[in-house]
């Protein structure tokens, strides 16, 4: 037992570099071309990406009217959330938004969770809340009100908002569909959708793009998503969706890391110290004493 565990902490932990990774991705990736021509090839080379991993569990593929109803409202989600992150990216650093998205996400999550099905909260986890507030106070330098709408940062929160109706949908998903056909799925109809959505004559720009383009689109679909989200949902299962959820602290630390290494990007003092104080939130919220 103690083997499996360190086997997928260890799996868990080249997960959380890949998702950090992913924000330097999706930075590069919103140099050149069209918000919309890059969306698309983003969802469609995520999709054969997880034609492998499907092959692989070869679990039975099933599908019921509950679960279509999932499905659909993640679709929107994802679709709105990959949007709003491209965006927020364009005016915004890769650094920043990684640690507003992973640490926001989870406090909002929670909220949504205690209003919509009116769940009792502890004294820990108002506590909780409150270094969220604070942690969010500094990450968007509230004492500057009209930072707010700058680099980025009101894409970003809405981002989070967005994840967290999906972490709840994706939540209720798994009692009617595997976790691996849900994401599945969802990746079809956000290429379908984007397909339709974009100018099909500027589809074919991305083969006009250099080698740092290709890399970083790439990765973000293959090891960014199809990849460290199958490692996300296999480890859940084996070591359960709380410890596993608490890697997720490690996301915002790579993604620094990698945003500094890759894009030059500077560690700014305000960043650091709002996620982690919004960090050590997401802890007390969850924390069991």
């Amino acid at each position: 037992m103690k083997n499996e565990t360190k086997k997928y902490s260890i799996l868990l932990t080249i997960a959380m570099l890949f998702w950090g990774g992913g924000w330097s991705a999706l930075k590069i990736l919103t140099y050149e071309l069209p918000l919309d021509v890059v969306v698309f090839w983003r969802f469609f080379l995520m999709s054969l990406a997880f034609v492998p991993i499907l092959y692989f569990f070869k679990q039975p593929f099933v599908i019921n009217r509950k679960a279509l109803l999932f499905i659909g409202a993640s679709s929107v989600l994802n679709i709105a959330f990959m949007f709003s992150s491209f965006l927020g990216m364009k005016e915004g650093l890769a650094g920043a938004g990684s640690v507003i998205i992973t640490t926001f996400s989870p406090i909002l999550t929670f909220a949504l969770v205690a209003i919509l099905f009116r769940k009792k909260i502890s004294n820990t986890q108002l506590f909780g809340l409150f270094l969220g507030v604070v942690g969010g106070y500094i990450l968007l330098e509230l004492h500057h009100p009209e930072l707010l709408f700058q680099g980025g940062n009101i894409y970003f929160l809405l981002c989070a908002l967005i994840w967290a109706g999906v972490t709840l949908l994706s939540q209720h998903s798994h009692v009617h569909i595997h976790p691996i056909h849900y994401s599945f799925i969802i990746s079809i109809i956000a290429t379908l959708f984007t397909f339709f959505y974009a100018d099909k004559s500027e589809l074919p720009l991305v083969f006009t793009q250099g080698t740092q383009f290709w890399i970083a689109l790439l990765y973000l679909a293959i090891f960014g998503q199809a990849i460290a989200t199958t490692i996300f949902f296999i480890a859940s299962g084996k070591l359960g969706s709380q410890k596993t959820s608490s890697f997720m602290f490690l996301v915002p630390v790579f993604a620094l890391f990698i945003a500094w290494l890759i894009l030059d990007e500077k560690m700014q003092l305000h960043i650091i110290v709002g996620g982690t104080v919004s960090m050590l939130a997401v802890y007390f919220i969850n924390k069991k004493f």
